[in-house]
């Protein structure tokens, strides 16, 4: 055999080889696109007696540790939205003809800083708002004082320990456990608030976190609000329940259809650094129309 004829059998090998060698599989990497995508938005696991709510996008960047409590905080709410969901599965949706020669009702919340009116909607969200205009109509809300407001994020509200204003426990409070309401879509169904004076989540209708929308408070676990809502003055997409990209889950229920720029003022009002306005803001009544 020639030179020649030895040197293109022997490239030939080595091509072929190349061809059916087994290929070397990547490094998986620590953290999954979507959760990562969760831990720059602050989302993180809660503890039993922290105050309910929503966590803002944070400031800056999360060093190893947090990373690694987003990952289980993320495992834990995917879980959680999936339990919420299939517990409202079983449930029919408000038969149409009920609830179309009806219009939605309106809160008016008469606060110590001004007046604003919202949209309940009932025809969508009929377990939250029965919850919410019972709660308002039994006078809950008179007395109670906003707890939490962040410029640029959302003013959150409806703690009954927040009737004083400084109290520690604020934001960690809600209906007593064991009271019920009936379901204002026709279907006479009654629900009773357990685990702490909670709900059920109502994860059906795709109402984006926008701003003047009424929202529920929860603690990151299924079926933990109860009569804890804030109001958004920013499009806060990542709170969406239906948002695959993080763990949060909090469904709007209502939107601000008077009076928004009060809430954007109460919302930038001076705070101390748990959030808490420095001057106390004091819902006096909510009342309900269009019954």
């Amino acid at each position: 055999m020639s030179m020649k004829s030895a040197s293109c059998l022997l490239a030939l090998y080595f091509v072929g080889a190349a061809a059916f060698a087994p290929s070397v599989q990547q490094p998986t990497p620590l953290l999954s696109s979507s959760a990562s995508v969760a831990a720059s938005k602050g989302q993180r696991p809660f503890a039993a007696g922290e105050t309910v709510g929503p966590q803002p996008r944070p400031a800056a960047a999360f060093g190893a540790g947090a990373f690694i409590g987003v990952v289980a905080a993320f495992a834990a709410a995917a879980g959680a939205v999936r339990s919420g969901a299939s517990g409202l599965s079983a449930r029919k949706a408000p038969v149409a003809s009920r609830m179309a020669l009806r219009a939605n009702p309106v809160a008016v919340f008469e606060t110590s800083m001004g007046t604003f009116k919202a949209e309940l909607y009932l025809d969508q969200m009929p377990i939250t708002v029965s919850n919410f205009m019972d709660l308002a109509q039994t006078g809950f809300y008179n007395g109670v004082h906003f707890h939490r407001v962040i410029p640029n994020f959302m003013c959150q509200f409806g703690c009954p320990n927040a009737k004083d204003p400084k109290s520690r426990a604020a934001g960690t409070g809600g209906p007593q456990d064991g009271t019920s309401y009936t379901v204002l879509d026709g279907s006479g169904e009654t629900v009773t608030r357990r685990n702490g004076g909670n709900i059920p989540d109502e994860l059906t209708a795709k109402l984006g976190n926008e701003p003047g929308t009424l929202s529920m408070a929860n603690t990151g676990r299924p079926n933990s609000g109860g009569s804890q809502f804030f109001i958004n003055v920013n499009n806060n997409s990542f709170l969406n329940w239906f948002d695959p990209s993080t763990p949060s889950a909090h469904p709007v229920f209502g939107k601000i259809t008077e009076g928004y720029d009060l809430v954007e003022k109460i919302s930038k009002v001076r705070t101390d650094r748990n959030d808490s306005p420095d001057t106390p803001v004091m819902m006096q009544t909510i009342t309900i129309e269009g019954l």
